[in-house]
């Protein structure tokens, strides 16, 4: 990945990033310039082979946060976002952000978490239902309180450092 890509997508990363703080939703106005922008300046700075690149990224994107988005860890404009960054930067870097954010939302979910004074209530349920299933192999468990259980924050707070972190580590 080049300076001149990470750079170019870091505006639309902060305007996601203020559009999930705020109403916890990244519209397509965002997502979809990012993704055609993305690919359309890959292919002036580097021709066929920047297109393939650009394709490449933006389908690993893609395809690696629509699983999550099946899983109900993250919304769809989440999912588009991502695209659009893998059209900017690559499959490996696109990688390096995934695997970023998940790790820094991890760590902003448990402090959350902790913040409110959840987590003996939080352990315990996924202890019971885990044992639930392991003794029981009963898979009703875990779909028991599914919407309201849930944790639910921004994924823009981890994605954004996680693009940061990428760029540092890459």
């Amino acid at each position: 990945m080049t300076e001149w890509a990470f750079w170019g997508c870091l505006p639309f990363l902060t305007a996601a990033l203020f559009t999930d703080i705020r109403w916890m939703k990244i519209p397509n106005w965002i997502t979809l310039p990012a993704l055609v922008a993305g690919i359309s300046l890959q292919v002036i700075m580097n021709g066929r082979h920047g297109l393939l690149l650009s394709l490449c990224g933006a389908g690993s994107g893609f395809l690696l946060l629509l699983i999550m988005y099946f899983i109900g860890a993250v919304g769809a404009g989440d999912v588009k976002l991502f695209a659009g960054i893998g059209a900017w930067t690559g499959v490996l870097f696109s990688l390096q952000v995934i695997v970023y954010s998940v790790l820094l939302g991890a760590v902003v979910g448990w402090i959350m978490i902790l913040f409110r004074r959840e987590a003996g209530r939080r352990v315990r349920g996924m202890l019971s239902r885990t044992a639930g299933f392991l003794l029981l192999r009963n898979t009703d468990m875990f779909k028991k309180g599914q919407g309201s259980d849930l944790l639910r924050f921004p994924f823009m707070l981890a994605v954004f450092p996680g693009f940061i972190c990428a760029y540092y580590y890459f």
